[in-house]
């Protein structure tokens, strides 16, 4: 079995992590105490790709939580679900991060590695097949943005042959929680484009725009944003935990979905979106997935994909739908749309199906895209970077830590290359030298050859 080890670093890290193992229990059919209660087998088939199976058919979630301050680390702990995760699997320390990158890289963080890799190690020898690893981060805060890179790089030095991918949650636009956020922003996302293989972004205002405008809930609290990413999290993972047509493990899904190395940044958006009051005046078929999935404004981004062209897609359908209408849906949007997606990467949207449904509706889809439209995110948090850096301001709480200020100016560099290649592919066009040399190839495939032999002439028999 092709098993995944899920790292949770931060508050943010350890929220969303714990909804998606709240969402993904119900769906395997596992109770709060790991006991599978299910009556479908197809639920457990591959459960072992995030759970490891103890004593007495007992599922336990192969995951390491981390923090660098207990308040979240012991709310877990005394929730209904604690007793679902294994007690020395949830590691904190008690000083915190601050907000600060340096202290979660260079001082806290560092000081608490070596038993985070213990627990990472034995979980890792535990399994029969490791595929890979899925770290859930946020980049704003001190935490999720310096230990969550300072472990990105330790796992990547540590199993280079494994996938790295990981959730992580962007800073918003408008509403900002640290001053210093564009700081770790920067920082981290420096460490993401040279560590992750993929990297699911998300962001607090896309999905508070969700719950307000298409949920229709007034006063959304963190849970319902929450919820969301659980939503898309057990969408993207659907492929790998139940038998499908596509997909079936996270190189695969890598391979379909990451073009160049670089630009593995990708877009995600679920369908249906309804809220309550609605859902019982909706019968959900295949094309209002795929109108929904398509839409900007249910993107889990604060990104427009009008504004870009997507270099890969992927569409994964759950319940009882047929293929042959997903994709035939999915054509006539290309087609019909065929701006929106890079010419010279043909059929470039990959459709999965999986039979078994989510729990709490019949039908359903995830989407994911390889935008060039996410750009816009970087350049808007390197603005911000910029216009702090510029005078120095709060530099001296980061280099108090031991950290030097060339690092700024590299990971700052390094964005600004990233955006430059989003807008090179974007602009890229099928070259036509190209296609006109493909054309006369065709025509006579050996013409070429015969003549580069004739003009050699006869062989030299002295060099023989």
């Amino acid at each position: 079995m092709r098993e995944i080890l899920t790292v949770q670093a931060g508050q943010c890290g350890n929220q969303i992590g714990t909804a998606f193992w709240k969402n993904i229990i119900q769906e395997h059919g596992i109770d709060e105490e790991g006991k599978y209660v299910g009556t479908n087998e197809a639920q457990i088939e591959r459960a072992n790709v995030y759970f490891s199976e103890a004593r007495d058919r007992r599922y336990v979630p192969r995951v390491v939580g981390v923090d660098l301050e207990p308040g979240v680390i012991n709310s877990i702990r005394e929730s209904k679900y604690g007793h679902l995760f294994r007690p020395e699997s949830m590691v904190c320390a008690d000083n915190g991060a601050g907000n600060n990158w340096a202290k979660g890289f260079y001082t806290e963080g560092a000081e608490l590695l070596d038993s985070v890799l213990d627990i990472v190690r034995r979980e890792a020898e535990g399994c029969d097949l490791l595929s890979g690893f899925q770290v859930c981060h946020s980049v704003a805060g001190g935490t999720g943005s310096g230990l969550g890179s300072l472990l990105l790089q330790k796992i990547r030095e540590e199993y280079p042959d494994r996938m790295l991918s990981t959730f992580t949650v962007m800073p918003s636009a408008k509403a900002s929680d640290t001053v210093v956020e564009p700081y770790n922003s920067v920082l981290t996302i420096h460490h993401l484009i040279e560590n992750s293989d993929m990297t699911f972004c998300l962001d607090n205002e896309a999905l508070g725009r969700i719950c307000v405008e298409t949920l229709k809930i007034k006063s959304p609290v963190h849970d319902d944003l929450n919820n969301l990413v659980a939503r898309v999290m057990s969408g993207v993972t659907t492929s790998l935990r139940f038998p499908g047509q596509l997909n079936a493990d996270l190189r695969k899904l890598a391979v379909n979905m990451v073009p160049f190395p670089r630009l593995h940044f990708l877009i995600s958006g679920i369908a249906p979106l309804t809220g309550s009051q609605a859902q019982s005046y909706r019968n959900v078929t295949v094309p209002d997935l795929c109108q929904q999935m398509y839409d900007a404004r249910n993107m889990m981004v604060l990104t427009d994909p009008r504004h870009g062209r997507y270099l890969t897609c992927a569409a994964m359908f759950r319940g009882k739908v047929s293929l042959k209408e997903c994709e035939d849906t999915i054509l006539a949007y290309a087609d019909k749309n065929p701006s929106v997606f890079i010419e010279w990467i043909p059929n470039s949207t990959q459709i999965a199906v999986c039979d078994v449904p989510r729990f709490d509706m019949d039908i359903s889809s995830t989407f994911l895209g390889n935008s060039t439209s996410i750009q816009e995110l970087f350049a808007r948090i390197r603005i911000q970077f910029s216009s702090m850096f510029r005078r120095k301001a709060f530099i001296h709480w980061f280099t108090d830590e031991g950290m030097d200020e060339m690092e700024f100016t590299e990971a700052e560099s390094n964005i600004a290359d990233l955006i430059n290649e989003y807008k090179q592919y974007q602009d890229a066009a099928v070259d036509e030298d190209f296609a006109s040399y493909e054309g006369a190839a065709f025509d006579d495939p050996h013409a070429d050859v015969d003549a580069d032999i004739h003009s050699m002439g006869p062989p030299d028999d002295a060099a023989y």
